[in-house]
């Protein structure tokens, strides 16, 4: 069984009840939910020199929080960020030696929760939900792995005599379709 990287967000429900939620089945309904807190972590990235545009770049795609900067001797800087943990969990590593041509190199210790516009992205087929491919991410990126997501299984399941629709939602608002 193989399921996508998750991490622990805090959700205080609108009865005030505070839990912990580590996989998208136990999310709560988006009525039920008051606030939601993330893990962050503070990275600490060496790298060349030349390659520092490309990672602070990255940290931001990565939603994180320029913290400091220096060098760091022979050719290399440090760059400082807190990044929220999913973020580095899920394929941050592999784009850092991407972007650097293997030369970075990257240390990140838990630090605090912080409040995050944290939703559960559904994956509909024919209007049923699929629970094993619901994820919990930012509302900034919803759309865009909605869609990937969406694309992926038009690949994958074959075509059919009748439209089978396959569908990203966030509760009930619907963010891509698309029949095959």
């Amino acid at each position: 069984v193989m399921t996508a990287p998750s991490v622990a967000y805090r959700v205080t429900t609108t009865r005030g009840e505070r839990i912990l939620v580590d996989s998208p089945d136990k999310f709560p309904e988006q009525s039920a939910i008051a606030s939601v807190e993330e893990p962050f972590c503070a990275v600490e990235i060496i790298a060349p020199f030349d390659c520092t545009g490309a990672l602070m770049e990255l940290c931001q795609e990565a939603r994180g929080e320029f913290g400091n900067m220096q060098p760091a001797g022979d050719g290399r800087v440090l760059l400082q960020y807190a990044l929220p943990l999913g973020e580095v969990i899920s394929g941050f590593f592999d784009s850092l030696k991407s972007r650097s041509r293997g030369y970075a190199s990257m240390d990140y210790a838990p630090s605090d929760y912080r409040a995050a516009d944290i939703v559960k992205l559904d994956v509909l087929i024919n209007g049923d939900r699929v629970d094993a491919l619901a994820v919990i991410i930012h509302r900034d990126h919803a759309h865009s792995r909605g869609r990937v997501l969406v694309e992926k299984m038009k690949e994958l399941i074959p075509r059919q005599m009748f439209d089978v629709a396959i569908q990203a939602a966030i509760g009930g608002q619907v963010l891509s379709l698309i029949p095959i």
